[in-house]
Parts: structure tokens; C-alpha cells; sequence
């Protein structure tokens, strides 16, 4: 991507990261713009990402897919806020790794980045190298950088220290899970984590009741692969 279009996407940077006083009132546009919907399994197609930002564009999502797909969504979807992963699905990426997938990324046209954190070195107790390794990204790149922390895996102790490193490294937001962990999103930890950062709540979201209610916990964005089905559910649409 050249710099003059890189620079362009700035007009569809990060969507307001504010807590939402009624989620139930928001317009379906502002409701829709809460929602990343989503393709990361390991067997998406160019194709299959094309179709999803289709779907985005046509009712006002953003857009997560993997990273192999972003400097061709950037061309075939500029209008589509695009997120991709780091260090997904596990986290074991070597630090500079991260980096530098992030910084490609960036480079690609991502407008955001979802960094999964290295849970083994969390749950070790390392939570300096979970923190720096946060940082490092989010020096990186001039783009958001929300912190996966996996909370399936983690006690609720565990996941405010997740959540009190992503804060420290100056992260953007805090997200759930990737998808691919025993569960998703719960209420409860999107409660407990919003009390350190905003927060992407993502897996196991799948109506507009189930993103409401996250929204009302104190989640600002929702990561779902079924984002058309939560977008129709609104009054509106």
C-alpha cells in the first residue's frame, strides 16, 4: 500500500471506544458499527474473505480477517474498517514476530490489530514480558491494538493481570477470546475487564439480544463470525 492511500484510511480509524450509556437505544448505524464481523478459521478462502466484506460493507460492520488477506481487502473494500489478528491463535509467537507481523500488517492497510497475548508466560507469572511484549506492538504501529487475553484459559486473578499489562503497554482495548478456546465472551468478564480497558467481547455472541447484553456489560466493540444474523436482529432493520 502506498502512503497517500495508507494515509487515506484514516477516515475510518478506530470506532469510538467510549462506554455505551443504552445500548438497546443505539440507531441500527451505531449498532452496526459496534460489531467486527469476522473470518479467521484456518481454512478461509480469498473468496470467503471477499464475501465477508461484502456483508460488512453492506450493513455498516467492520470488518477481522486473517492477516494473509489484508493488503487485498484494503484494495477490494476501502470503505470497510479492517482488523486482523497478531501472534493468532495461541500467542507462542517469538516477540519480534509479533512485531513485525503488526508492523506488516499496518503496512498492508490494517486499521486495527487483535494481539494475542502469550497466556504460558502469563500464567507463569512473567507479567513484565507480557507487558513488554504489548508495548512493543503498540509502538510499532499507528493503529489500534486491542489485547486478546483468552479468557477461558485464565482465572478472573489471571485476567486482570492480562488486563492490567494491555493498560500499562497503553493497548487500545482488551478482547475475550480468538475463537478458539473451549468458550467466548461472558458477561462476567466483559464486567471485569472493562474495568481496566474497553472491550471487544468475541466468541459465542451470536443475536442481537446476546451483542445487547454484552454492550450493556461494558463492551464498546463485539467479534462475531455471525455478524449479518446480530446486525438484522435490530428493531430497525
Amino acid at each position: 500500500m502506498t502512503d497517500d492511500a495508507r494515509d487515506g484510511r484514516g477516515a475510518h480509524d478506530a470506532v469510538d471506544a467510549r462506554a455505551i450509556d443504552d445500548p438497546a437505544s443505539l440507531s441500527l448505524a451505531a449498532f452496526a458499527a459496534t460489531i467486527d464481523h469476522t473470518v479467521l478459521g484456518p481454512e478461509t478462502t480469498l473468496a470467503d474473505m471477499e464475501a465477508l466484506l461484502d456483508e460488512a460493507a453492506e450493513h455498516g460492520m467492520n470488518a477481522c480477517i486473517p492477516p494473509c488477506y489484508v493488503a487485498e481487502a484494503a484494495e477490494y473494500a476501502p470503505d470497510v474498517t479492517l482488523a486482523t489478528v497478531v501472534g493468532f491463535p495461541h500467542g507462542q509467537h517469538a516477540p519480534t514476530v509479533k512485531r513485525v507481523e503488526a508492523e506488516d500488517a499496518w503496512d498492508d492497510g490494517a486499521d486495527e490489530l487483535d494481539l494475542v497475548i502469550n497466556v504460558g508466560r502469563l500464567r507463569a507469572g512473567d507479567d513484565e514480558a507480557v507487558r513488554e511484549e504489548i508495548a512493543e506492538v503498540v509502538a510499532a504501529v499507528p493503529v489500534p491494538v486491542k489485547v486478546i487475553i483468552e479468557t477461558a484459559l485464565l482465572s478472573d486473578e489471571e485476567k486482570r493481570r492480562a488486563c492490567a499489562a494491555a493498560r500499562d503497554a497503553d493497548a487500545a482495548m482488551v478482547k475475550t477470546s480468538t475463537g478458539f478456546a473451549s468458550r467466548g465472551a461472558t458477561v462476567a468478564d466483559v464486567e471485569l475487564m472493562s474495568e481496566y480497558l474497553p472491550v471487544k467481547a468475541s466468541g459465542g455472541v451470536g443475536s442481537y439480544d446476546e451483542a445487547v447484553a454484552m454492550l450493556e456489560a461494558g463492551a464498546v466493540r463485539i467479534g462475531a463470525s455471525s455478524g449479518v444474523d446480530i446486525v438484522v436482529g435490530h428493531p430497525d432493520a
